[in-house]
């Protein structure tokens, strides 16, 4: 030990930046090059400034109704009248062979579709009983029956569609967007959460800016009362001491933003001018007594009601005020049993406000400007899951090979049905659509290259559709 100190006391200046190979020359240059990073940040840029995209975009705002839990596609959009025909039977293992399966085994009896189909619109499009309001609409949406996961449980697969990994910590399709173009709201944040239903599976990671400037996040609101908590003023505080206040803690932000350079205190800065902004912005986006009585029953809406009704209402006023993103979860759809019961409640819940969604924008001039998104994590098996034990009886088990979603503005192709699954709806037979082609789907009608728009961190560029993926071309209009 007392060695040790010794020739620690031995070393010298001039043995330290020898030894380290550094020299005075590089310690100048690393200063120089800190002063000049600490410059150009002491002026911090506004993280959300609209930005142009790699090409003109059909689509400038996204409303993504994510429903969590996973619909069954073969009782609301792919019809199998063979299912029918074999319920109460196994499937062949030729068909089940190496699936991994969440609860049930390979060989369980085949249930039928519990819904009845029926055509709709000018397209002809097969939709089931259980969604009266979207049969309306047929002809404004596109029907994707070919839609596949990597994923087979929940928590994962909500996360590779959200952000093109099974594992938390990757940025979100929002996040994405926002960092790629920026956002028009002014008051308001670039990207915003709403959830209704009984929870979400993959928690907050779903809205994560990931590796991104956590400017990027995305900002859950509340379905009731104040949509942030503590966007009111406690007694006391008036608006101008508050400002006043807020440009203070700006000033030494500032001062600190110029001795660090870190990016983090630019988000804090943002972050405090738009909370102040929000105060009287947020009430306003969320008195629904200025919407017409016509438009509340449009879509199935009481004013002060928390519900996905007035979640989507909520969402096309978001879009009017330049909101880039939002996000719209709906849990509840993980049909293990009674998946009539289950299905027929939560269709009830959303089926009107979700087509209402599109009829609104449309007739307002916001659906080609607007993508709306609507489906689930996977999709569910033909077969039928009963377990005594689990008190489980009539559901069906989770399915990554083939499931349905539908989309509609925003540049995609509207009246149409795209892909196809086989006769049990288990395996796709036509136009495959992967996760990572929706992502980057979606960010094409945005104006964003899937390819192109990447950011560095631990080494390497990242993307949102990690080294694959690629535009259906087929569903653009």
């Amino acid at each position: 030990m007392h060695r040790f100190q010794t020739d620690c006391l031995d070393i010298t200046r001039r043995h330290f930046l020898k030894d380290c190979g550094i020299g005075l020359g590089k310690v100048a240059l690393a200063s120089l090059l800190a002063e000049g990073t600490a410059s150009q940040a002491a002026t911090p840029v506004n993280p959300m400034l609209t930005k142009p995209g790699h090409f003109p975009g059909k689509a400038k705002a996204v409303i993504h109704l994510f429903m969590a839990g996973a619909p069954s596609h073969l009782d609301l959009f792919d019809p199998k009248p063979e299912l029918t025909r074999m319920d109460g039977k196994p499937l062949p293992p030729s068909v089940t062979s190496g699936q991994r399966l969440a609860f049930i085994r390979a060989d369980a009896a085949v249930m039928g579709p519990q819904f009845k189909f029926a055509r709709h619109g000018q397209s002809g499009m097969e939709i089931s009983e259980a969604l009266p309001w979207l049969s309306k609409i047929t002809d404004d949406i596109c029907l994707i029956r070919s839609v596949h996961t990597d994923q087979f449980n929940h928590a994962p697969a909500q996360t590779f569609f959200q952000t093109g990994f099974a594992v938390p910590g990757r940025p979100s399709i929002g996040s994405w967007v926002t960092y790629g173009l920026g956002s028009t709201a002014t008051d308001l944040p670039a990207f915003v959460v709403l959830s209704t239903g009984s929870g979400i599976s993959g928690g907050s990671a779903l809205w994560s800016s990931g590796f991104l400037p956590t400017s990027y996040n995305g900002v859950r609101f509340r379905n009731q009362g104040d949509p942030i908590l503590n966007v009111s003023n406690p007694p006391g505080i008036r608006p101008g001491l508050q400002r006043d206040t807020i440009d203070l803690v700006g000033t030494m932000n500032r001062h600190r933003l110029a001795a660090t350079g870190d990016p983090e205190i630019t988000t804090r800065l943002a972050n405090y001018e738009l909370a102040f902004r929000l105060q009287s912005s947020a009430p306003e986006l969320m008195d629904l007594r200025q919407e017409s009585q016509a438009t509340l029953d449009l879509y199935g809406c009481e004013p002060d009601k928390p519900s996905f009704a007035r979640a989507c209402l909520l969402a096309r006023r978001m879009i009017e005020r330049g909101v880039r993103f939002v996000n719209l979860f709906h849990e509840g759809w993980d049909a293990h049993s009674d998946v009539v019961g289950n299905h027929r409640n939560l269709c009830q819940a959303t089926d009107q406000a979700s087509a209402a969604l599109v009829t609104d924008l449309k007739q307002r001039g916001l659906l080609d400007e607007t993508l709306v998104i609507w489906g689930g994590e996977f999709g569910r098996t033909p077969m039928v899951e009963s377990n005594a034990a689990l008190g489980r009886a009539r559901g069906r088990d989770h399915h990554p090979k083939a499931y349905s979603m539908w989309l509609a503005g925003g540049g995609i192709k509207p009246g149409m049905v795209h892909g196809a699954t086989d006769d049990l709806g288990y395996n796709i037979i036509q136009d495959p659509v992967h996760v990572h082609d929706l992502q980057a789907t979606l960010m094409h009608c945005l104006g964003l290259d899937h390819e192109r728009l990447t950011f560095r961190s631990q080494g390497r560029d990242f993307r949102l559709t990690d080294v694959h993926g690629g535009v259906i071309k087929a569903i653009l209009a």
